[in-house]
């Protein structure tokens, strides 16, 4: 995550670095309360199993461990801030500055999602709500050529 330039996001910033290692625990038990069906109800959770912006599914002679290490080497990491899909086992997030990042999961059954939005960080609110979303599909189109089929 890139330090962020104003006071505010400073500020952002530094609650989020304490947080962060919490919020697998917090989501969970908001999974295992239901609280996701309430954000769906009140229409803050657009999504249902799965998001949006399919790109395809990883290539026959590709690994899910040799994906995730050419992601890695790419400048992508670890997401900790981010509800898990339906089949996820990896999501994985490269961040541009404080404000915005190109986030990929990965399934078990070899789909592969993505999409460029803003971060949790920076504008929780709209990032809950898919608000300023977009596939990017040229920008995953041309990092993961050969490695996933395109959907």
């Amino acid at each position: 995550m890139v330090y962020p330039d104003t006071f505010f996001d400073r500020v952002k910033y530094v609650g989020w670095r304490f947080y962060t290692p919490f919020h697998p625990f917090f989501r969970d038990i908001f999974v295992w309360l239901g609280i996701q069906y309430v954000l769906r109800k009140l229409r803050i959770l657009r999504y249902r199993g799965r998001q949006d912006y399919l790109l395809g599914t990883l290539a026959p002679d590709e690994s899910f461990r040799e994906f995730i290490a050419f992601l890695l080497g790419e400048g992508y990491g670890n997401h900790f801030i981010a509800w898990k899909d339906d089949g996820q086992v990896a999501s994985l997030r490269k961040t541009l500055d404080f404000r915005y990042q190109y986030h990929i999961r990965i399934f078990a059954d070899g789909e592969v999602r993505g999409h460029y939005e803003y971060t949790p960080e920076c504008r929780p609110w709209l990032h809950l709500k898919s608000v300023g979303q977009e596939p990017a599909h040229d920008v995953f189109e041309e990092l993961l050529r050969g490695r996933v089929l395109p959907a």
